[in-house]
């Protein structure tokens, strides 16, 4: 079972693709230090900046299991106003 993982603007640049998969039944946490790993430093520093969104919903508790089926949209900040 996997969540799928979709990349936004730097996000994508960094990750080289526009989404991926992971396990599902994973904490966030988990998920985005898999995904660090697997795409290095550049990925990694997007990360520790980005907000995330679990099935179009902000995510607060970043360590709580996601459940199989989720889309979690990695969201870097952005310039302008």
């Amino acid at each position: 079972m996997q969540v799928t993982v979709r990349y936004f603007a730097g996000a994508r640049a960094a990750a080289g693709c526009r989404e991926e998969t992971a396990p599902a039944g994973r904490s966030l946490d988990d998920i985005t230090a898999e995904l660090a790993d697997r795409h290095g430093d550049r990925l990694a520093a997007v990360l520790r900046v980005a907000s995330f969104l679990v099935d179009g919903v902000t995510c607060h508790d970043r360590r709580t299991p996601l459940p199989a089926g989720s889309t979690i949209d990695v969201l870097p900040p952005f310039a302008g106003g």
